[in-house]
């Protein structure tokens, strides 16, 4: 018993220390950035009711959700994803705003693996949410941030992998596929297995024509020059108008001047069914995974009784620090901490200093000296990285 309280549960764990410094420092300078495009923050609760995250929400799985009882016997939800909670929030207290609205946040939230494949069931996320603009700028805005935010938070060699969720529904429209069968198709194809997804077609009889388009989507990746490609397999409006916003939305890109860091993915698809226009993921060495996930949905406040577009994004911080932890890149921390080790005659003395530190800008720990062996002091500050360690005596 005793062993198993000093453990944590499967898929959490505690962060201290330097580590928890350097994560702080990064959230910073992602904040920074996310800030000077006029985003505000905003905290919603932990803990939402069951139906903020429904299956006609099309948010998370319900078997991947944390659920509890209050003593009135209502469902709650620990959040597994921020945006159902911040749509909820926009239509309660925004209903009647019709200019756009900017909101970032920061916290963690909770889903209940059961093949954790080295994920964390408690992840940091911080993320932007801009309401009410449908327009490519919103788009281009929305990937411009992300790709300062990782600049600013000392990333280099990353890529943002760009699609458009009407693509794939153009082709299901266009196939009359059953919402059973495009919701199965669709979770072969989030998942990158083609060769699922072929066979599963074949056993439902699909025809062959219909199978080699949608398999088709899987090789549509690369530069801009593929949409001219993904154009050329389609013959519904659904999808061609998906292909154009997308070139209209790199023609903004360049713009701002990023478009290096885009690529574009036709077989790109999210487990959130409520992404309805552009969708996006960034990807680096180090990490098995996006390490930030985005894209517009302009359904979703309707849920709530807000008529209003709407897109965003999420970095996942933790994944983000394994990156630049994997790719050797130095999180700069400034380094004022500071050890005073003072003898009991000269506390008085000690803390006019330490006072006197602090109100400076330095992190001043106080330690009454015991012993004339230094060793231990020296031993600690080094243990701590502390820039100075100081004896007082009176």
């Amino acid at each position: 018993m005793g062993k198993q309280l000093l453990h944590t549960p499967e898929g959490v764990r505690d962060i201290y220390g330097e580590e928890y410094e350097k994560k702080l420092q990064v959230q910073s300078l992602l904040h920074q950035k996310i800030s000077s495009y006029g985003y505000r923050d905003i905290q919603t609760p932990t803990f939402e009711f069951f139906d903020v995250f429904s299956k006609e929400i099309g948010t998370t799985p319900s078997r991947e959700l944390y659920k509890f009882f209050d003593k009135e016997g209502n469902t709650l939800v620990l959040r597994p994803d921020f945006t159902p909670s911040i749509a909820r929030c926009a239509a309660k207290y925004f209903m009647d705003e019709d200019m756009p609205i900017r909101f970032s946040y920061l916290g963690n939230a909770f889903t209940n693996l059961s093949d954790l494949q080295g994920k964390l069931k408690e992840s940091t996320q911080m993320g932007v949410e801009l309401i009410g603009d449908e327009s490519i700028y919103a788009d281009a805005e929305i990937i411009s941030m992300v790709i300062e935010s990782l600049l600013n938070a000392g990333l280099r060699d990353f890529q943002v992998s760009v699609g458009n969720a009407e693509y794939f529904k153009g082709l299901c429209q266009e196939f009359h596929f059953t919402p059973d069968l495009e919701l199965t198709l669709r979770e072969y194809i989030s998942n990158k297995n083609y060769f699922g997804a072929e066979e599963y077609l074949l056993n439902e009889n699909v025809e062959k024509a219909y199978r080699e388009a949608l398999l088709k989507t899987g090789d549509l990746i690369g530069t801009v020059d593929v949409l001219e490609k993904a154009e050329a397999i389609v013959n519904n409006e659904r999808s061609l108008k998906a292909v154009k916003r997308l070139r209209e939305l790199y023609d903004v890109l360049q713009l701002y001047g990023i478009e290096k860091y885009v690529s574009f993915d036709f077989g790109m698809l999210s487990k959130y069914q409520y992404y309805t226009g552009m969708i996006f993921k960034v990807y680096t060495y180090g990490v098995g995974d996006a390490i930030v996930k985005g894209g517009r949905y302009d359904s979703l406040l309707q849920k709530f009784g807000k008529d209003a577009p709407a897109v965003g994004f999420v970095i996942l911080i933790d994944d983000l620090m394994q990156a630049l932890s994997r790719q050797n890149t130095t999180v700069s921390l400034q380094n004022k901490r500071v050890v005073v080790v003072y003898e009991k005659e000269a506390f008085q003395k000690a803390l006019t200093f330490a006072k006197e530190r602090r109100n400076m800008g330095y992190t001043v720990e106080m330690i009454q000296k015991e012993n004339e062996d230094c060793s231990k002091y020296e031993a600690f500050s080094a243990r701590i990285a502390s820039s100075e360690l100081i004896y007082i005596k009176d």
